[in-house]
């Protein structure tokens, strides 16, 4: 589900170990091979057969890149939407604590273990057997089709108990009542996902990356739809719970499975076009059950630790929620923010970096895969940084700005905006462990991000409770995100630590020395954006067009004085990519 909860709820407890199941479909680093990172020693001077493989390599990049980007912007516009319709408080909890749960079932079975097991077993079938491989990805759809729809069937039968599980455990009542009624439509949505995630995996194994990247635009466009729909049949106001007419509960949660199923019929014509026939094979012990039983062992258990921390998660805010305070769907909100920026730059760089690591890792060349880590952490936080900046001091615009439509009241962007602050602490340390997991998985090495993730997981359930124990329900939304931030940091800190024997010095000290100068950058340009805000019109409640102006003018300071800093402490990262546009500008 792009731009919906699946992405960015298991992003916000997967840890990286933390962040979205790695490799997952919103990534697709682990598919393609795209150019490398604007670095002068990278030419390529492969002989030319290889070089048109880079070229269509660089080309299904830019298709995917575009895909992604109409992807977010769409999927981004869809949660608006929602917003709009159903509000911040109860009525949209309810919604999003309904959609979390078949993405919950939908990793258990399949999210972390498509990529890290089934793709690269794909991968093999299509090169060694004779039929490129067709016979077995037939086999492997017939199972799938039936284990997910038997999954399906079973968690619609369980909803009521799911709803207990991550609704802070109650049973009873109008909220729990509407929880379970969307979830009853929504757990279908576990055979669409998991149908599509397959479809998208097959057809990236045979050179097709346009479909996958297109297809949940569809997804987001119905349930679009439908959300205007019930604006403009109910109304955008906010209710109670047990004002939640059957019709209001057949609109949105059956558009909302809607939009999946258009969205895996969507993938089916591609599916023809790669010369693939869909045939119904039961042989499944020619799959391989038992290797691939052993070879996603240590993906499921890393999937498994991470849907705790989701439960501890969503009970917390299901009881914020309840208290009048930030629940499931503001938190959502800011953290598709946080996976937004993360998408599209950190994304971008891992994507560029993890061809090149693993092949120097299947090569023996461990140096080369410690020099593109430390390249890449210290890309990263230098772009990501000034990002950061404008989600904490720029908070209260953004979210009267984007959020502020419909029964989304004044008070649920000033709760927003809270949440957002705190969000810009994990920003960087969220991208940094995840290019960090993928190392591992570059090597390849699913076993210990498994293990790294069951402490990291525990101490973000340890903080998350800590805080939301010392302190009012109104700060839980922030606390879980501060929760995710500490683990994060944890997480690439311990990564980096079990890295170094295998891949031997990452330039720690160069990486320190680029954050220090990067911290310094940050930190005057929030200073200055912080007088600029406070000296234009409109407060910590602005008008929306006070707050646009805010948005606008701050950000354009925040974004100027950084570049202006960066360039004077002399921030590689940045003045690489300075230069490149005056080069480019200068054609």
């Amino acid at each position: 589900m792009s731009g919906g909860l699946y992405r960015s709820a298991n992003a916000a407890q997967g840890g990286a170990p933390g962040g979205a199941t790695p490799g997952g479909p919103s990534d697709g680093a682990t598919f393609i091979s795209a150019e490398p990172l604007n670095q002068p020693a990278m030419e390529s001077t492969a002989p030319p057969q290889e070089q048109v493989a880079e070229a269509s390599a660089a080309t299904n990049s830019a298709v995917m890149a575009m895909g992604s980007l109409v992807s977010r912007g769409t999927g981004f516009l869809r949660n608006l939407v929602i917003a709009a319709a159903l509000g911040g408080a109860l009525v949209g909890d309810a919604y999003t604590t309904a959609q979390i749960l078949p993405g919950m079932v939908y990793e258990f079975l399949l999210g972390g273990v498509l990529t890290s097991v089934l793709i690269p077993v794909l991968v093999r079938r299509r090169k060694s057997d004779a039929d490129g491989g067709q016979a077995y990805a037939q086999r492997l759809l017939t199972l799938a089709v039936l284990a997910l729809g038997v999954a399906a069937l079973l968690a619609v039968l369980s909803a009521s108990w799911l709803t207990m599980l991550y609704g802070s455990g109650e049973s009873a009542g109008e909220y729990s009542k509407l929880v379970t009624g969307l979830a009853r439509l929504m757990l279908p949505m576990i055979f669409f996902s998991g149908l599509s995630a397959l479809i998208s995996a097959v057809l990236n194994t045979r050179g097709h990356f346009a479909a996958p990247m297109w297809a949940p635009i569809l997804n987001n466009l119905v349930v679009i739809a439908t959300a205007g729909l019930y604006i403009a049949i109910f109304g955008a106001d906010i209710i109670k719970p047990d004002e939640m007419t059957t019709g209001r509960i057949l609109l949105i949660g059956g558009g909302t499975l809607l939009g999946v199923a258009i969205q895996a019929a969507g993938l089916l014509p591609a599916l023809r076009k790669v010369g693939f026939r869909w045939k119904l094979r039961f042989d499944f012990r020619k799959l391989g059950l038992r290797e691939l039983g052993r070879l996603g062992a240590w993906m499921f258990c890393y999937v498994a630790v991470s849907q705790i921390g989701l439960i501890v998660l969503f009970n917390l805010l299901n009881r914020a929620g309840r208290e009048n305070a930030a629940g499931p769907l503001i938190y959502n909100n800011v953290f598709l923010l946080l996976m937004t920026a993360h998408g599209i730059i950190a994304v971008s760089i891992i994507t560029a970096l993890m061809p090149r690591m693993s092949a120097a890792a299947a090569d023996g060349r461990y140096a080369d895969v410690a020099a593109d880590l430390s390249r890449g952490t210290r890309t990263v936080t230098a772009v990501l940084a000034p990002i950061a900046v404008c989600y904490a001091v720029l908070a209260s615009p953004i979210s009267f700005t984007l959020f502020r439509w419909g029964a989304f009241d004044e008070g649920n962007a000033t709760a927003t905006s809270v949440v957002l602050l705190a969000a810009a602490l994990a920003l960087v340390p969220f991208a940094v462990s995840q290019l960090f997991t993928f190392a591992f998985y570059a090597l390849p090495d699913t076993r210990t991000p498994a293990l790294i993730n069951i402490p990291v997981v525990a101490l973000r359930i340890g903080v998350q409770i800590v805080l939301f124990a010392v302190f009012s329900a109104s700060f839980a939304g922030a606390g879980m995100m501060i929760g995710n931030a500490v683990s994060y940091l944890a997480a690439a800190i311990a990564s980096a630590w079990l890295l170094r024997p295998r891949v031997g010095r990452i330039g720690l000290g160069e990486i320190m020395r680029t954050s220090a100068r990067v911290a310094v950058a940050a930190l005057g340009a929030a200073v200055v954006g912080l007088i600029v805000v406070k000296l234009l019109p409109g407060d910590d409640t602005p008008s929306r067009l006070e707050a646009v102006v805010q948005l606008v003018v701050g950000g354009a300071v925040i974004g100027g004085t950084y570049l202006g800093l960066a360039m004077l402490l002399r921030i590689g990262e940045i003045t690489e990519v300075v230069g490149m546009v005056r080069r480019r500008l200068g054609r």
